[in-house]
C-alpha cells in the first residue's frame, strides 16, 4: 500500500522534575540545598531512511509520545535524560505544523534528522536557586512539558525525471521498457495510483526517472489523482510530457498538451520553469505522422521525440538527451541556505470566556506547569514573574477587576491587583 500522506499528533517528552534537598550529615551543621536537576525528556526526530518508499509506518500511528525525564533526587543527583525517539521516513518527507501550514523540515538527504517535536528541559533542583541572598531555597521546579503539535507528513518522490500526461498514454509501458521497473500496465485510464520509480542507465551515467499517476482537467484543484501527482512531479528536475500522438480514445495531442500546462501553471508556476521535453508515444499507430506535423507547427520551438513504446523504438536518443539535461539541472542547482527569522513573540495573550479571563502563550503556560504552588518559595517567585511580565497590568487593562476568575493552563486564580 502506497501512502504519500499523514496527520499525526506529537508530544515530547515532559522534563523530569527537580528536587528540594538538604544535606542532612552526622557533624555538618547547615549542610545547604543539594537538590538535583531533573533530565530532559525525549526529543521526536524524524530520519530519513532510504530503504522506505511510503509512509504506511507513520499511517499506523495516530500519536507519538515522548519518554520523561529522570527526576532530580538529593545529594547533588541530576535526573538522567530521556532517550530520544527517532522515527523513520522515506526520503523526500516534507513535515509541516498542520495548524499553521509552516514548513518544520523538508527532509531530501540520505540519513538526514530533524527534532520535529522538543523535549521539555528539567526542572531545577534548590541548589539551582542558592543565592548569597537566601543561601537554603526550600523551592523547586516541576519538569518543563514536551513540545506538542499535529504534524502533516507529505511524501514527494525524488526523481531526476517525470513522466507527465493525461491516463493511458503508455508512460507506465514507457518505464518498464526502459528501466528495472515493472509498474502495472494495463488498457484502463488510472492503472497507476502512485508512482513508481526506476533507474536508467546511459552509458556510463544513471538516472531516476518517475511514471506519476495520470493527470486529468482540475488536477490543480484536487480532482482525480491530482494533487498526488503535482506534488511528485515538484521534486523532479526535468518533466517529460507523454502524449498520445496517435489521436486515440478521440484525443487531440495539442489539446492534451495544453491542458497539462494549464494545470501545472495552476497549481505551481515555477513547475514551468522545470526543463522538459515532449514524448510522442504510439508512434506506430496510423494517423501520429499527421498529428505530430501539426503539433511541430503549434510548437516549433518544443524538442519532440518520437518513439513507440509498444515495439520498444526511439528511445536511444531520448534517453541520451534526458541524461544530459538531467546532468545540467544538476550543476545549475544552487544549494538553498535556510534563514531562520526571528520573530518576537509576545509572552502571553489574554481572551475571555464567559466572566473568566484566559491567559495563553508558552511562556506563561511553561511557568504555571514548572511551579509547584504546595511551596511557599515557588508561588512567590511565579508571583514576582508574573509581575516582570506585567501579567496584572494586561488584564487590568483587559478589564479585570478585583476578584475576578482568571484561568491558565488547567488553574484558576483570583485577580488582586
Amino acid at each position: 500500500m502506497f501512502v504519500d500522506e499523514v496527520t499525526l499528533k506529537l508530544v515530547g517528552g515532559k522534563g523530569g522534575d527537580g528536587c528540594t534537598s538538604f544535606r542532612r550529615e552526622k557533624f555538618v551543621a547547615y549542610g545547604g540545598p543539594n537538590g538535583g536537576n531533573g533530565g530532559r525528556g525525549s526529543n521526536i526526530i524524524f530520519k530519513t531512511d532510504k530503504s522506505l518508499r511510503t509512509l504506511i509506518d507513520l499511517k499506523m500511528m495516530k500519536l507519538i509520545k515522548g519518554d520523561k525525564g529522570t527526576n532530580g533526587s538529593g545529594s547533588d543527583k541530576n535526573g538522567a535524560s530521556a532517550k530520544d525517539i527517532i522515527i523513520k521516513v522515506p526520503m523526500g518527507t516534507v513535515v509541516t505544523n498542520a495548524s499553521t501550514g509552516e514548513v518544520i523540515a523538508d527532509l531530501v538527504k540520505e540519513d538526514e534528522e530533524k527534532i520535529i517535536a522538543s523535549g521539555g528541559r528539567g526542572g531545577r533542583g534548590n541548589k539551582a536557586f542558592a543565592t548569597n541572598e537566601n543561601k537554603a531555597p526550600m523551592m523547586s521546579e516541576l519538569g518543563q512539558p514536551g513540545e506538542e503539535l499535529e504534524i502533516k507528513c507529505e511524501l514527494k518522490m525524488l526523481a531526476d525525471v517525470g513522466l507527465i500526461g493525461l491516463p493511458n498514454v503508455g508512460k507506465s509501458t514507457i518505464l518498464s521498457m526502459i528501466t528495472n521497473a515493472t509498474p502495472k500496465i494495463a488498457p484502463y485510464h488510472f492503472t497507476t495510483l502512485s508512482p513508481n520509480l526506476g533507474v536508467v542507465k546511459i552509458y556510463d551515467s544513471e538516472f531516476v526517472m518517475a511514471d506519476l499517476p495520470g493527470l486529468i482537467e482540475g488536477a490543480s484543484t484536487g480532482l482525480g489523482l491530482g494533487f498526488k501527482f503535482l506534488r511528485h512531479a515538484s521534486r523532479t528536475k526535468v518533466l517529460a510530457h507523454v502524449l498520445d500522438m496517435s489521436g486515440s480514445e478521440n484525443r487531440d495531442p495539442i489539446v492534451d498538451y495544453e491542458l497539462i500546462l494549464n494545470e501545472i501553471k495552476a497549481y505551481d508556476e515555477n513547475l514551468l520553469n522545470k526543463k522538459s521535453v515532449v514524448i510522442a508515444n504510439k508512434m506506430d499507430i496510423e494517423g501520429s505522422k499527421d498529428n505530430l506535423i501539426l503539433f511541430k507547427k503549434k510548437y516549433p520551438n518544443i524538442k519532440v521525440f518520437e518513439i513507440s513504446a509498444a515495439l520498444n523504438q526511439g528511445f536511444k536518443e531520448l534517453l541520451v538527451y534526458l541524461n544530459k539535461l538531467v546532468k545540467e539541472s544538476l550543476e545549475e542547482e544552487i544549494s538553498e541556505e535556510v534563514v531562520y527569522k526571528y520573530e518576537k513573540k509576545e509572552p502571553f495573550k489574554i481572551t475571555k470566556e464567559g466572566n473568566i479571563f484566559v491567559i495563553s502563550g508558552k511562556e506563561i503556560e511553561d511557568l504555571v506547569a514548572m511551579t509547584r504552588f504546595d511551596e511557599e518559595e515557588s508561588l512567590n517567585r511565579f508571583i514576582r514573574v508574573t509581575k516582570a511580565m506585567k501579567v496584572d497590568e494586561a488584564l487590568e487593562e483587559a478589564g479585570a477587576k478585583r476578584g475576578d476568575e482568571v484561568k491558565i493552563s488547567d488553574y484558576f486564580f483570583n485577580f488582586k491587583y
